[in-house]
């Protein structure tokens, strides 16, 4: 019989803070030197005595099947962050739990077909199209493709939510919600918070920022609603007539949860993914040669269609590469229920447990050279022999992301069309990141831009 750890190891950290300075400095360093000097399951606290955090870090791939899906019952949402999010952003599939989450699941999961999301792909051709266009009218030959990417993929999330009506909470969602993920993100790990309800700096600018997200999304439900019955393929109008016999219907307050939620989830994460892969082919002529060649053989001058995504099999490692080096969820939170075995370790109940993307995608068990860029780890053979768990950008379990085959197409079909059009150099050759909501570039990604065939820089 296996022996079971009891005493979990950890840093000390300083007397009276712990490890709360190197968490604050670089997070996403610390937990990655957590594994290697301490194992796979870590235990580690942060702040001072009487306000002292204590966080179990788990970066196996088996700890993290275990803690999202074998176990999963035993480890909720229950977390101050997700408590600071739901507050923030409503009750959606995000952070409901139980019934609610089931009911929600049941009544959305339709929309997110292979054959519904298929549908997509034109909207998603479009946009692509007009960043095309917009870098061609450009006077710059650079741009950053990060800032670039989140306009491209909220504009496409937006057409694909709202239709026609695209510009209208495109401005809003841009502009606040960077206010209420750095609020949520300093809230979930801080040990004291003041109450929301009190009038500091930092709650008026959270609450105003919410205000102007919610009422541009109650606005165009409201009108919608005032239909007398909702037209069109867009996902506003198919959440508005979701309903089953069981379930019934989403009402306005949970349609605009799930709507905001989309716009966030639905972009920050595809934009990460997509932003990163355009700058590793950047700083990569090989790998960017190939992608080229797959582009230009598939498309023959032509916009991709979902038909095409099986005969880009290379840009979706690209893809899968970038999700595994710079996974837009580095970092998943739950909350143990009861005392669990989680890889050989005990958790104690009503622990906070994070497991790790970030970390995971890292570990040498799994990855030979883990910090080099090789899009052929991703070819069927070397996927099939992996772990499960040892590449989990979109989470697992019965809470995995119900966009996952949304945002992969989204990303591929997107960057066969910025590829097919431009040649890249990279001018950054590496970004800082940090763990917000999402994985967050705290510094530019800029990429010089050649046009390729029949392009012409400048209007």
């Amino acid at each position: 019989m296996a022996t079971v750890i009891t005493e979990i190891p950890g840093p000390k950290g300083l007397p009276l803070l712990g490890s709360a300075l190197d968490l604050r400095r670089d997070a996403l360093g610390a937990f990655l030197r957590a594994r290697r000097e301490y194992g796979d399951v870590v235990r580690i606290h942060a702040g001072p005595p009487g306000l002292r955090t204590v966080v179990y870090c788990v970066f196996s791939a088996e700890g993290a099947q275990q803690v999202l899906a074998s176990q999963a019952a035993n480890f909720r949402k229950d977390n101050q962050f997700y408590e600071e999010l739901r507050l923030s952003a409503g009750n959606s599939l995000v952070t409901s739990q139980d019934a609610d989450y089931l009911r929600q699941r049941r009544l959305i999961q339709p929309l997110f077909t292979k054959r519904r999301v298929d549908g997509y792909a034109s909207a998603i051709a479009l946009e692509a199209a007009a960043t095309v266009e917009r870098w061609r009218e450009s006077d710059s030959p650079e741009v950053d493709v990060v800032r670039e990417m989140d306009r491209l993929a909220l504009r496409t999330v937006s057409r694909i939510l709202f239709g026609a009506d695209v510009e209208a909470a495109v401005d809003v969602i841009h502009h606040n919600f960077p206010v209420v993920n750095a609020y949520v993100t300093q809230r979930g790990y801080s040990p004291l918070n003041p109450p929301r309800t009190w009038p500091t700096p930092a709650n008026r600018r959270a609450e105003a920022a919410t205000r102007a997200v919610y009422a541009v999304c109650d606005r165009i439900i409201a009108e919608r609603r005032a239909k007398d019955e909702p037209t069109g393929d867009d996902l506003l109008s198919l959440l508005a007539v979701a309903n089953s016999e069981e379930d019934g219907s989403l009402d306005a307050a949970e349609i605009r949860d799930q709507v905001v939620v989309f716009l966030v989830a639905g972009h920050e994460t595809t934009a990460t993914s997509m932003a990163f892969a355009l700058h590793l082919l950047a700083r990569h002529p090989e790998a960017r040669a190939r992608a080229h060649e797959e582009v230009d053989r598939l498309t023959d001058g032509r916009e991709a269609s979902a038909t095409d995504l099986a005969q880009l099999p290379y840009l979706t490692m690209v893809l899968k590469e970038a999700m595994r080096l710079y996974p837009a969820a580095p970092v998943v939170g739950r909350r143990s229920v009861e005392e669990a075995e989680i890889d050989g370790h005990l958790i104690p109940a009503g622990a906070d447990v994070l497991v790790f993307p970030w970390v995971t995608h890292r570990h040498p068990d799994l990855w030979d050279d883990p910090e080099h860029f090789d899009p052929h780890r991703f070819t069927p053979e070397r996927e099939a022999a992996r772990h499960r768990y040892a590449w989990f950008p979109f989470g697992g379990g019965p809470r995995a992301c119900i966009g996952q085959h949304f945002s992969m197409l989204e990303s591929v079909l997107a960057l066969a069309a910025l590829l097919r059009s431009y040649d890249l150099h990279a001018v950054d050759t590496e970004v800082p990141v940090s763990a917000g909501i999402t994985l967050q570039a705290t510094g530019p990604a800029r990429v010089r831009l050649t046009p390729r065939g029949g392009v012409r820089a400048g209007s």
